[in-house]
This record gives C-alpha cells, structure tokens and sequence, in this order.
C-alpha cells in the first residue's frame, strides 16, 4: 500500500511538473505581452492632457465604484477616428507596407539562394557558414546601422569603390534615399531570412531530387516545382519574421533615410516623444498591431489548411 502511494504521488509530481513546463510560455505571453497591449489599448481609448501621466481619465481606486463609473465614462474612441480621417498616418502606414513588401522580396531573393547554397554544400562545412551567417548579431544593430552612414556618405567607401572602379566619375548621393533605407534593411534582416530558410532545405529529401534527375527533369524546373513548393513553410517563416519588424521599423529608415516620407514607426516616436500625444500614439500602435496580425493569420490558415489535406 505505501508502494502504492509513493508511486502515486510520484506520477503527480511529474504531472504538475509537466503542466507547469506548458504554463510557462503561456504566463509569459501574458505577463510580457497581454498585460503590455492592455495598458496600451486603455491609454488609446484616452485624451491627451498636460499632466502626469500625460492622458486622461486614470482609474482611482480609492473612489470606489463611482471612481469607475466616472473612469469607464471617460473612454472612447476618438483616437481611431482622428488616425482614420489623417492624411499623415494613412500615409505612414502606406509608406511602411510598401518599404517592408520591396524590402521582403528583396531578402527572398538574395536569402532563398543562399540558404539553398548552404544545405548543399558539404556536411562539414555548414556549420561554419551558419555561423558566417550570424555573425552580425554579435555586433550592436545600432553599430551596424552606424557603419552603413560611413559607407554611404558622399566621401564614403561605396561612392569611393564605384570611382576607381570607374562606374561614376561623380559621388553618388546615397543617404537620405530610400535606396539607403533598403540597403540598411536587406543587411540587417538577411539573417532572419536565411536561417529559416535553411532549416527548410536542410532537412529535404535528396531523393525526390534523384527521381527528378532520372526523369529528366531540369535543376532549375526541379527548384520551383519540387524544392520551393516543399520548403514553402521555412521561406514563409522567415519571409514573416521580416516584414513584420520592417513595418514598425525605426531605426533604419531614421538614420539612413530621409525626410519626404516617413513610416510608421517615426511617427509613432514623434507622437510619443515630441508631441506627448500618448494617447494618439497608442492608438497607432494598436491599429498596426491589429494590421500586422493580417498576414499571420494567412500563415496559419495555409499550414492548418496543409495539415488537413495530409489527414
């Protein structure tokens, strides 16, 4: 009977550990990431006020029910009508979609090759060229940006290179463009992309590429209609964990690009820093978060509809 009781408490423990291991990333998303947008979408539904915080009504629990009554009548909706009817913010997020869709297929078509380059090289060497791929994150993104001024500054590297190489006789303007902005975010994201990527092709079948081979398949026609349909999963992943970042991206286009047309996340900062509109501003960021939920959930209704089709 003891036996039995210790095994029995035994298996519980196990259990409780188990459901706490499944927990953990549950509590975190709502401890880093509920709890964060809730506050966010309270200060949206505020007004502006010269006071501290900068924003009204705040809930005073100390006025008990009344308190909340007046705290709940105060809400609304002003925020989202004033981003709405703005020329400036529809601009903005204009302006963001469109650098992160050019930016996203720029990195699909520089990563895709490389990432399949990489699985096809010889067993040993993968490693090393994974980490070639990761080294950049070893240094500051901010650094890296830094860098990307002093190279393309009018008396920079490039503009230096491409003279001797006597493709320009004059320096080229490049920063302040959105030439620039593309560079600096095809360099700084190019990991994101190729990582994911990688993971897709390494793990692919050789097989399938034999039978392509002996049916007389050509390698090109055997990548788009074999190895791309099958590692579409790895290359949506990765084209997602670049072009949602790219939409509120910040510090790119600020210190490489210029002034004409500003996205998303400039005019958030502005609204936060230099005009303490908070209100405003939390009304942009839940509106892009509402966006930017669009094209993952087209992710997981393509892998839900897959999982389906394979039952």
């Amino acid at each position: 009977m003891t036996k039995r009781s210790s095994q029995m408490d035994s298996g519980s423990g196990v259990s409780l550990g188990a459901r706490l291991i499944v927990a953990a990333p549950y509590l975190w998303l709502l401890g880093f990431f509920l709890v964060p947008f809730l506050i966010v979408l309270k200060i949206s539904l505020s007004e502006s006020a010269i006071a501290q915080p900068p924003y009204l009504p705040v809930l005073d629990l100390t006025a008990g029910l009344r308190g909340l009554r007046d705290f709940v009548s105060g809400l609304s909706f002003t925020n989202y009508f004033t981003i709405a009817g703005d020329d400036l913010y529809l601009f903005s997020y204009l302006k963001s979609l469109e650098v992160a869709a050019v930016s996203t297929t720029i990195l699909l078509v520089c990563g895709v090759p490389l990432a399949y380059a990489m699985a096809r090289a010889p067993r040993a060497a993968q490693p090393l060229l994974v980490t070639l791929v990761m080294l950049p994150f070893w240094t500051s993104f901010l650094i890296r940006v830094y860098a990307w001024i002093n190279i393309l500054q009018r008396d920079g590297l490039l503009n230096q290179a491409l003279i001797r190489l006597g493709l320009v006789e004059e320096p080229t303007t490049w920063l302040a463009t959105d030439t620039a902005v593309y560079i600096g975010l095809v360099y700084s994201y190019l990991p994101f992309m190729v990582l994911p990527a990688y993971a897709s092709f390494e793990k692919f079948d050789e097989s399938l590429l034999e039978a392509a081979a002996d049916l007389g398949c050509p390698r090109w026609r055997t990548f788009f209609v074999i190895t791309l349909p099958l590692a579409w999963r790895g290359l949506a992943a990765g084209a997602l964990l670049c072009f949602v970042p790219i939409v509120g991206e910040f510090v790119v286009p600020d210190l490489l690009g210029g002034s004409e047309a500003t996205m998303i996340g400039q005019t958030l900062w502005t609204e936060f820093f230099a005009n303490r509109d908070w209100p405003a501003a939390s009304a942009v960021a839940v509106a892009l978060l509402v966006l930017l939920l669009a094209p993952i959930a087209i992710y997981q209704h393509l892998q839900t509809r897959e999982i389906k089709v394979r039952q």
